[in-house]
């Protein structure tokens, strides 16, 4: 059995990690986070189509000089690699996973894992045949708060309303102020860019055209992005936490800005507020009521190490009286608990909840939310 603890006296695996993508996610958080668990893991390769990236990352990386390459399956048919981070343009993560699982190597996928049935339903048959599986990094899942929230409101007699919100200011202002100092590269070429941009279009007429039935405009295309994106987080924890709406019973998509959904649970409703201002805060959290009890739990950024993540419970005392209590057992960050339950599912064998079944769930929801807006892009495709 692993101990991510480190609390065993026998000596442990060091799994050996690939890196695909050194933006500005591996170098503010994947990158330390793997050098501060040392004890677990070893960054021994790294994949970007920037030399200059490359060659910033690789001094960022402690215990060896890691090997580095352009070409991803250089990276994941390598014998000095045991797993495999993705962590570059979304529109890549499937195809990257891909080849990850056809070398049986475990991956950990940055959200959105996908936005299209097509592609995760790939992954989904392609983990039959391998010796790996997907594990998609959506982390607040692993906050011990978010956990303990989940069964604080599985004790919950009867949930009345819930409420999740994301609306974050600027996030150059966190990244600037992490102390991490990544840099931004562009020395890629123009057939670089220019594939990207053909691969999202792509996807994004599959997604919203063919699969979701929905107008394809700009400003649809965008809203998918901010799902994919920022939603996912939200979405995936708001699952988790209540289980799977019956449908959206309402939804003003009013992005750029702060949009609102309404979703129907049946018994009780739940509103997902979301989007973006230029206040420096992160105001991000989900909101469980019940009539005898309230559960809270509070994210703060990702991208400052060691921010805690919070719950706050309200509750009836007697007849009249009130209590309030606000837990943080611990600083451990999400992401740091992330990657240690991504080695214990490595070491041994277990299935993420995270999986990429799982992450259908969330298409799922992008799906009804934009079908139940989309009268604003019909509207915009035609003026």
């Amino acid at each position: 059995m692993s101990t991510p603890n480190g609390v065993s006296g026998t000596k442990q695996r060091v799994l050996r990690v690939g890196i695909i993508g050194c933006g500005e996610i591996a170098q503010v958080a994947h990158i330390p986070n793997i050098n501060f668990l040392s004890h677990l893991f070893q960054t021994t390769y790294l994949c970007d189509i920037s030399a200059q990236a490359l060659a910033h990352c690789s001094k960022k990386v402690q215990g060896l000089i890691p090997k580095v390459t352009a070409a991803p399956e250089e990276l994941c048919s390598s014998s000095e690699v045991d797993v495999v981070l993705i962590a570059n343009a979304d529109a890549y993560h499937v195809e990257h996973a891909l080849l990850a699982l056809k070398y049986d190597k475990w991956c950990l996928v940055e959200k959105p894992l996908s936005v299209c049935f097509r592609d995760l339903d790939k992954l989904v048959e392609a983990e039959k045949s391998s010796k790996g599986k997907v594990f998609v990094g959506t982390m607040r899942r692993f906050a011990t708060a978010f956990t303990d929230a989940v069964q604080e409101v599985g004790g919950m007699e009867r949930i009345t309303y819930a409420r999740v919100r994301d609306i974050i200011g600027p996030n150059s202002v966190f990244v600037d102020q992490s102390g991490t100092f990544p840099q931004k590269f562009s020395d890629f070429t123009a057939a670089d860019a220019e594939d990207r941009v053909k691969r999202e279009d792509e996807i994004s007429q599959q997604v919203l055209g063919t699969e979701f039935g929905v107008p394809v405009t700009p400003e649809s295309k965008r809203m998918l992005r901010v799902l994919g994106g920022l939603g996912t987080h939200d979405l995936s924890a708001m699952r988790e936490i209540l289980g799977m709406p019956q449908r959206v019973a309402g939804a003003l998509l009013t992005f750029p800005g702060i949009f609102s959904v309404l979703f129907d649970y049946g018994a009780f409703p739940c509103t997902y507020e979301s989007g973006l201002n230029n206040i420096p805060e992160f105001d991000a959290h989900i909101e469980v009521y019940s009539p005898d009890k309230i559960v809270r739990v509070e994210f703060d950024s990702p991208y400052v190490k060691g921010l805690p993540t919070v719950m706050i419970v309200k509750e009836k005392v007697g007849d009249g009286g009130f209590q309030e209590r606000k837990i943080r057992k611990t600083y451990e960050d999400a992401y740091t608990l992330e990657m240690k339950e991504f080695y214990r599912c490595v070491v041994d064998g277990v299935t993420p909840k995270t999986s990429a079944a799982d992450a259908g769930n969330d298409i799922e929801l992008f799906k009804m939310i934009l079908q139940a807006g989309a009268g604003r892009y019909s509207q915009s495709s035609k003026s």
